[in-house]
């Protein structure tokens, strides 16, 4: 026995599982997020397999995605392929809404994104998801997707054109076109099983625990491996995972991969701040994506001497999706610190000051998760408020103020977003359609600003002059 071995009273043994299972969580994080979100999918109802999961409203804290969007409507095709061969995803054209979204493996590399930003350019289409080593002709009119796995899913988005119902309505009205079904029966198109995951939780939260490598199993039995991740064959036969056999960890092995994974969550919460670098000089606004990532999903994860496993690891800890192109249809900037780089805490009040001419074409929104979980906060009212949100208040300058923390400032409740006094809240803003003047940094997003005196006490800021109503426009 070494002498580390022994200093920690573990046997060689031990010690290897527990480093392979530390490993094992970094590279199989994006598979096992796409896993439970199919699992709380199929619990939603449904078939299972082939089904599109929607949501009949804008999204409250019940769903437990890492990260998603409260500000449009969410539909959520799972597909495989493995037994009925080709599916067709129809795409219906932009001139009655807008959807935004990508089609992806289970490992969530997109295939290609859809809607004006993607691979159809708004005109709709059918594309034609092919499984792994399809040989066959494609019939014409179909836009190919080829797909190296059986499973995956796309997250689409119908984007509203305003804040009222009317556009929620159309939206889900305009959603609602997407259509999912084998190939084998495009001469008589069965209707497309649409599942509404708005009736109970949606909880895809990841699992730091032994239920982590559960779902990491069910992946293993259920999908081929891709040549680049043949290494990882025994890194998981030493943890008991291997194709074809049942997993039933001893109890010491479940001993030993609980603390594998909790060293596991410890490295990527501390990786997961790393990657924010700030996108505007003396701010600390960041795109929460390494540059190795994005080059890796731009290229679907098939660059000859890059492959950035753990990179990819700490960005499927705290979200899901990934798109073709980032930048074409959206743009993201997070922050988990205020102006003076301190952590965002639940029970502190702070100020947001958005300034004029946003640079977008459709809309833009700030949302607050959960710091620890990356999930919406739980029994809140709202989760963020948006350049749509009915009633916001704009100030006669043009800049908007938007509030967040335990309690509303007076007569502000329209732009204020609750924070959970009790943790820390990490804030996402999002911009859709993004335009020049964002990369182009004419236009900065201010840090958030801690409203002096609140820690655990009603916030009073000083109104601003003479609030009117944000204007929409229809696009």
């Amino acid at each position: 026995m070494s002498n580390d071995a022994a200093a920690s009273g573990s046997s060689p043994r031990d010690l290897a599982l527990h480093r392979r299972a530390v490993e094992a969580v970094i590279w199989g994080m994006p598979a096992v997020n796409y896993q439970l979100m199919y699992e709380a999918s199929a619990r939603a109802g449904g078939p299972g397999d082939n089904q599109i999961v929607y949501w009949p409203g804008l999204l409250d804290w019940t769903n437990q995605t890492l990260t998603p969007n409260p500000d449009v409507i969410y539909v959520m095709p799972f597909f495989t392929t493995k037994d009925v061969g080709p599916i067709i995803l129809e795409v219906p054209p932009a001139n009655g809404g807008t959807l935004n979204g990508s089609i992806m493996n289970f490992w969530q590399a997109a295939i290609e994104d859809v809607g004006p930003a993607g691979i159809d350019e708004g005109r709709g289409g059918k594309c034609l998801i092919l499984p792994p080593y399809f040989v066959g002709e494609i019939p014409d009119g179909y836009i190919p997707l080829r797909s190296d796995t059986y499973q995956g899913y796309g997250l689409i988005r119908s984007v509203l054109r305003g804040g009222s119902e009317a556009d929620v309505v159309e939206a889900i009205e305009y959603a609602k076109q997407i259509r999912l079904y084998p190939l084998s029966q495009a001469d008589e198109p069965p209707e497309t099983a649409w599942v509404d995951a708005s009736q109970g939780p949606f909880d895809a939260a990841i699992p730091y625990d032994l239920r982590f490598f559960e779902a990491l199993d069910k992946i293993i039995q259920a999908e081929p491996w891709l040549q680049r991740d043949r290494i990882m064959i025994d890194y998981l036969r030493t943890i008991g995972i291997e194709n074809g056999k049942p997993f039933e960890p001893d109890a010491k092995t479940q001993q030993v991969l609980t603390s594998a994974i909790a060293e596991a969550h410890t490295w990527i919460d501390a990786e997961y701040e790393a990657t924010f670098h700030a996108f505007n000089e003396d701010q600390h606004w960041a795109l929460p994506a390494s540059p190795e990532m994005l080059a890796a999903i731009e290229s679907f994860f098939e660059q000859p001497e890059a492959y950035p496993v753990d990179a990819r690891g700490v960005t499927y800890s705290f979200a899901f999706f990934s798109a073709r192109h980032m930048g074409k249809g959206q743009f993201y900037l997070m922050t988990l610190v205020d102006s003076d780089g301190q952590p965002l805490e639940g029970d502190t009040s702070y100020r947001l000051r958005v300034p004029p001419g946003a640079p977008v074409t459709q809309y833009w929104s700030a949302t607050v998760y959960n710091r620890d979980t990356h999930t919406l906060i739980t029994n809140i009212s709202r989760s963020g408020r948006s350049s749509q949100s009915p009633g916001l208040m704009v100030n006669e300058d043009g800049f908007v103020d938007l509030f967040f923390g335990p309690t509303a400032p007076d007569g502000q409740e329209a732009n204020w977003t609750p924070t959970d006094p009790e943790g820390r809240f990490e804030v996402l803003f999002r911009f859709y359609g993004p335009t020049p003047a964002l990369f182009d940094k004419t236009w900065q997003l201010p840090d958030l600003e801690k409203v002096s005196g609140s820690r655990r006490r009603r916030m009073r800021v000083k109104q601003p002059p003479r609030p009117r109503r944000v204007r929409r426009k229809h696009r």
